[in-house]
């Protein structure tokens, strides 16, 4: 008897290996068209309250091994007469709601899974009755199917953010990273932040923010350790915007870290690629770096600024670069987004130029605690990739080392100012309004440069292609702050490698002479960052005297 008892006993545990309950709850699914109040419908305490019956309602999983699944709801409706048609793996079964207060388990049905991969319940209203179409606490599934199953168990139901690493030598000081982003149509979904050059002190590109608005966003972080009210990071910790291009937005962000932050309202296309680059002027003596973020409009085929801001406590050039995708809203976290980042590089400070053929894999905390596994990371056509959401299944592990082939594409940098005539307009104005207050004076101008000559000079007449040997000082009309200047001894400069405001000026005085000029940004650094002390876009002075000429 004993005998039999332990057999039939071994037997049922056999039959049993493998089979559980899966309690997917309530608050983890998804409504499509999205909800428009989230916090209403799905909710960690009380899981789905339905009641749009345009909305269709779908919960996602991954099966691993073959078998049946037997599906059943967790729901309740005061009132009767609501009827759902529950879809999964091609079959359909109707269930009627129950009119009760509590909770109650309906059975829906059973389907053969033949196949590992995700899976999607959907849930559709067929009758409605009331203002409710069903409060649904949690799916339940049984069977042998569910064997080490995955779902998202929380209500955070973003996808996994999931980035690309880009190691270089320390060796290397990178003052500027370039890199080119696409995104495929199909994917620029509303809430994306697919961001290009991320470095250790901030992140820059493009988000579609609503169904009809999409940014270019640029943000540095503060120093310190505060990471929600910026109102509580000293001043000394806080950047400063120096600059920032035509139409933007600048101002302050806290949440997640605080900074300065930028972003300009642009309709930027699925399917086109965009070049970006950020650039670090670094200063040791005062441990400081400026981070200057620039967009390439290719209707325009200009580059424009972004913004331009100082970090303190700093004073090092760009490190721990980086690329990622994000869903920062978690609607719509069902859906696969995807971009194309190709043809990295990074600049020395010597100018030359680096490509990036290699990167890391890795992703955010969602990843990492195993909430969401669909993701995915590789190349195609030359170019590395990103994938998160979508229920699709992953192709890469965290860590993963991705090669690219390389383009040897070297970025080629014109300057060219996509604001230049807004920019020419403030920039003069910033010099009348300082001549009609008295605080400069000038006697003509130049193709632009605003001069007065203090001294004509008896020497010889100067060139373009001359060689001058001058003292000078340089300052910025803004505010006065001397940024260059010569001290005991002269400076020796050919002439035509210089600013193109000083090419248009010198050449009104003679050797002896001496003037003073005040050159638009435009004929000047333009959107560069030019030194610590050289904001882009700045309106330059100087005060200039020649000692002498080399023809």
């Amino acid at each position: 008897m004993l005998r039999s008892f332990l057999f039939f006993l071994s037997l049922s545990l056999i039959l049993n290996v493998g089979a559980q309950t899966i309690s997917i709850p309530g608050s983890t699914g998804y409504a499509v068209p999205s909800e428009k109040n989230e916090s209403s419908i799905f909710t960690e305490k009380n899981g789905l309250h339905w009641t749009d019956a345009k909305q269709q309602v779908s919960y996602s999983f991954y099966i691993r091994k073959a078998g049946n699944l037997a599906i059943s709801i967790n729901t309740k409706n005061e009132m009767a007469g609501n009827t759902v048609k529950v879809s999964v793996a091609g079959k359909n079964f109707v269930l009627n709601i129950p009119s009760t207060k509590d909770f109650k388990l309906v059975k829906a049905g059973t389907v053969a899974i033949k196949d590992s991969g995700f899976y999607t319940i959907s849930l559709t209203s067929v009758k409605k009755a009331g203002n409710t179409i069903a409060d649904i606490q949690s799916i339940e599934l049984s069977g042998t199917a569910t064997e080490s199953m995955h779902f998202n168990p929380k209500s955070r139901r973003n996808a996994a953010s999931v980035h690309l690493r880009y190691p270089f030598a320390d060796s290397i000081k990178a003052i500027a990273f370039y890199n080119e982003i696409t995104i495929p149509a199909g994917a620029d979904i509303v809430h994306s932040y697919y961001m290009a050059c991320g470095f250790a002190r901030g992140y820059f590109g493009i988000q579609v923010n609503s169904p009809t608005e999409r940014r270019v966003i640029f943000s540095v972080w503060d120093a310190g350790k505060e990471a929600v009210d910026r109102n509580k990071v000293a001043d000394s910790n806080k950047v400063q915007l120096l600059a920032k291009g035509e139409d933007m937005f600048a101002d302050g962000f806290g949440n997640e870290g605080t900074g300065g932050h930028s972003h300009w309202v642009y309709p930027w296309k699925a399917g086109r690629t965009y070049k970006m680059m950020v650039t670090a002027l670094a200063d040791t003596a005062s441990q400081t770096t400026i981070y200057t973020g620039y967009f390439f409009l290719p209707e325009l085929q200009k580059w424009k600024l972004i913004a331009s801001f100082k970090a303190p406590r700093d004073g090092q050039t760009l490190r721990s670069l980086y690329s990622f995708n994000e869903n920062f809203v978690g609607v719509n976290g069902q859906l696969q987004r995807k971009a194309f980042f190709g043809n990295q590089w990074i600049q020395r400070a010597n100018g030359s130029w680096k490509e990036i053929t290699q990167t890391t894999f890795s992703y955010d905390a969602t990843g990492k605690a195993g909430d969401r596994i669909d993701y995915g990371a590789g190349t195609a056509d030359g170019k590395f990739y990103l994938m998160n959401g979508g229920f699709q299944k992953n192709n890469v592990k965290y860590g993963d080392t991705i090669k690219r082939s390389a383009s040897n594409d070297r970025p080629v940098i014109d300057w060219k100012n996509a604001d230049s005539a807004a920019q020419a307009a403030r920039d003069n104005q910033l010099i009348f309004d300082a001549v009609k207050k008295k605080e400069i004076d000038t006697t003509g101008s130049k193709e632009g440069v605003y001069y007065h000559i203090l001294k004509e000079g008896t020497g010889d007449k100067i060139s373009v292609n001359d060689t001058v040997t001058i003292f000078y000082k340089g300052y910025l009309l803004k505010d006065g702050t001397i940024f260059d200047q010569t001290k005991e001894k002269p400076a020796t400069f050919p002439l035509k490698r210089l600013i193109k405001g000083w090419q248009l000026s010198i050449p009104m005085v003679r050797a002896g002479g001496k003037i003073r000029i005040f050159i638009p940004s435009g004929l000047a650094y333009a959107i560069r960052s030019r030194s610590k002390d050289i904001p882009p876009n700045s309106v330059l002075a100087f005060d200039i005297e020649i000692l002498s000429v080399k023809k």
